[in-house]
């Protein structure tokens, strides 16, 4: 009953004809009055999980989000679609936010978007009282965890706010949340208190296997910006990640000297200059932004062909989320991490500043007692860290005084037209001895915050595959653990072709047949997601959901999918366009195959054994006929230099024969040649090689490398 006035409020109020994955249970759930925590990827459709029971409920939803800078965005999207919403932030004027909140208050919004900090204000706090709320919608719910990775303070007041509005039902959601942090977030809102029952925990999918993940030690900065430089030349749409603003900047000027078109985003810019940055990037005026982790929550933009991360990130959460902005159109992208132990140190010090010890308590209470003798005090938290005798880590300082805060002990809000809070302390002042502050609770979570740096150390160090690593963290205990998609896996891959057997054959007939019904006008990321009967949004927005294929495949995994197609691009059986949105289309041989008319060999996901094959005559005469081509070759070119080309052609003429293609559709003469002379060393200089790309060093990079590290180590030794 509920599943089906879901459905029918669905294409009434949006006009679309099915949810997608896992949108249905959660909003179904939240009619029924449970309060529900929602987990689900960027770009799954989170915010339609709370925006349509708005419309079917009796009276407001309140939507808490940090996003301020896109909160007009989905509030314009509602209102073109003539549903009633608005948002109230700090971006309003005085009169405006008057005006909204008395509207609010008369029941004119079925949607009140409001920034977290709004509950600071008892005015506001008071004015939400009066509202008949049907539904309080928390999103990116991570943040009121300090077990996540984007702790924020103000979010510890929604619990209060919840309490005030006499608990109306709680939809939670966050793109990425391990069990730990679900826990949390479940407690510290108090789901399923007011007699609901235990709250729902809806959990949808992670796996991102077009996504390449790989780890690159690094001596220093200057090589950081040389890879950087390497990866915007030959990928162009991306986002680099720093951990600090000095980092932002010396990436940006280094990007620009180069004559690329790059902007900044950090929080040490002005509301104003992060909007127009954001709204650079996301309009496609810019290709690359440089960011710290501040930017990035709410980011919708679908061609991001590469994440970089200059510095390791604190947690794997916060890598996995922030990497997992690449690739969101379903094609190949890659994400790096370029990892330098000394930078270990600024996440260190960034865990010094988030937990405290009780010597920085007693310091900045302290200094609150005199600086605030006399009423509030409108301070920086660097002059407070300064008058605390603190000035090494402001950090540690900010953090202190949020606790405090939270404890009851002091009272900070913005004064108007700043950035600088005001702070008082609340009567009675009472000796920093009797302060009620959980030191053991500080110790637990410093020390939690320690094991996830480690663990992120592990990701750096694992041998293993890094999508499997991630996966398992998040708890999906049975993700596979090898792919095609990751640094590791792909060193270590030995693929081996061999013919289907009768069963394998008609898997392939039915890939095949989903690549001539799309007929060139999609890519891999959506052929996979149309014959594995995805439920994304753009799988329906685009109709493939009506083809004959649809699902036919939707027995197997995704990632076991994209596997095989890959192994059918590398035979020759289809072929992907050039461009920046590639697409695939069926060849001739591929027709063959999917009619049953021939077999071609595959390099299939599974691994095999190495097959040992006899050398032919022909073999042997292609052998005389290298020895000549390298002899003039040496004349041209050096020695060195016509061995390695020679190798690389005999390798190239190989892969062509097991594939069953031209040798000219593994790579052109030109690119050989190009390799043997610059000599790349990992797979990011392969892809500062004409006609490399992403997709080519995939499929072929651990071989390249393999055969010019031998060329180089046989040269060593003469």
């Amino acid at each position: 009953m509920l599943a089906q006035r879901a459905r029918e409020a669905l294409a009434r109020h949006f006009g679309f004809r099915s949810f997608l994955e896992g949108q249905e249970e959660a909003v179904t759930a939240v009619l029924s009055g449970q309060d529900v925590l929602i987990v689900m990827p960027t770009g799954g459709g989170k915010s339609l999980c709370y925006q349509l029971p708005a419309m079917e409920l009796d009276g407001t939803t309140i939507v808490v989000s940090p996003l301020i800078a896109l909160m007009k965005d989905q509030v314009d999207a509602l209102i073109k679609r003539g549903l009633p919403a608005t948002y109230i932030n700090s971006s309003l004027s005085d009169s405006e936010m008057e005006q909204r909140t008395a509207a609010m208050v008369r029941g004119d919004y079925r949607l009140v978007y409001v920034a977290p900090e709004r509950f600071r204000s008892e005015r506001f706090a008071e004015a939400v009282a009066r509202v008949k709320v049907a539904l309080f919608a928390v999103d990116e719910a991570h943040c009121i965890s300090q077990w996540g990775h984007d702790f924020r303070p103000d979010y510890l007041r929604l619990r209060q706010a919840l309490d005030r509005l006499g608990r109306p039902r709680v939809a939670a959601l966050t793109a990425t949340a391990t069990p730990e942090v679900r826990d949390d977030i479940v407690t510290q809102l108090g789901l399923g208190c007011n007699g609901r029952g235990a709250p729902r925990v809806l959990v949808s999918g992670f796996a991102r296997p077009n996504l390449t993940f790989t780890v690159t030690q690094v001596s220093g900065g200057e090589e950081k910006c040389e890879r950087v430089e390497k990866a915007v030349r030959s990928l162009g749409t991306g986002i680099v990640y720093c951990a600090t603003r000095k980092n932002v900047e010396s990436v940006v000027a280094a990007l620009s000297g180069a004559g690329h078109n790059v902007i900044g985003y950090h929080g040490g810019m002005t509301d104003e200059q992060r909007t127009l940055a954001q709204e650079h990037f996301m309009q496609r005026r810019v290709p690359v932004v440089v960011a710290t982790n501040a930017f990035g929550m709410g980011v919708d933009r679908a061609d991001v062909r590469f994440v970089i991360h200059f510095d390791i990130p604190g947690s794997v959460e916060a890598y996995y989320q922030e990497a997992g902005r690449a690739g969101r159109d379903g094609e190949p992208a890659w994400c790096e991490l370029l990892y330098n132990y000394a930078d270990v140190r600024t996440q260190q010090f960034f865990i010094e500043g988030a937990n405290p010890d009780r010597e920085v308590f007693a310091s900045v209470y302290s200094a609150l007692c005199v600086l605030c003798a006399r009423g509030p005090v409108e301070m920086p938290v660097t002059e407070i860290a300064a008058q605390a005798g603190q000035p090494r880590n402001g950090m540690a300082v900010g953090t202190a005084l949020n606790q405090l805060e939270r404890a009851g002990f002091i009272e900070r809000n913005y004064a108007p037209g700043s950035r600088i809070y005001t702070t008082q302390l609340r009567r009675p002042v009472i000796p920093f001895e009797e302060l009620p502050i959980d030191y053991g609770y500080l110790e637990e979570k410093r020390a939690r915050d320690e094991r996830k740096l480690e663990m992120m150390l592990k990701y750096v160090d694992h041998k293993g595959c890094r999508h499997h690593f991630v996966l398992a963290y998040f708890g999906d205990t049975h993700a596979p653990r090898r792919c095609a998609a990751c640094d590791n896996c792909l060193a270590h891959a030995h693929k081996h072709l061999r013919a289907p057997n009768a069963e394998e054959r008609v898997f392939l007939r039915k890939v095949l047949s989903g690549v001539a019904r799309l007929d060139g006008r999609f890519g891999r990321g959506r052929v996979v997601q149309m014959l594995t009967g995805s439920q994304a949004r753009e799988v329906f927005e685009a109709g493939l959901d009506q083809y004959s294929t649809y699902g036919i495949l939707s027995d197997y995994s995704s990632e076991y999918v994209w596997g095989v197609l890959e192994a059918l691009i590398d035979a020759g059986c289809v072929e992907v366009s050039p461009g920046e949105y590639p697409t695939v289309r069926l060849t001739a041989l591929g027709r063959e195959v999917m009619l049953d008319k021939t077999v071609v060999q595959l390099a299939w996901p599974e691994v095999e054994q190495p097959v040992v094959k006899k050398r032919s005559a022909r073999a042997l005469q292609r052998e005389i006929m290298d020895k000549v081509r390298e002899r003039r070759l040496e004349q041209e070119n050096g020695a060195d230099d016509a061995r390695l080309e020679t190798a690389l052609r005999a390798w190239r003429r190989q892969r062509a024969g097991e594939m069953g293609v031209p040798a000219y559709r593994i790579f052109p003469d030109a690119t050989l040649a190009l390799l043997a002379q610059h000599r790349p060393g990992n797979h990011m200089e392969l892809l500062s090689i004409k006609g490399l790309g992403p997709a080519k060093v995939r499929q072929f990079g651990a071989d390249l490398l393999s055969i010019i590290r031998k060329s180089k180590n046989a040269e060593q030794e003469k």
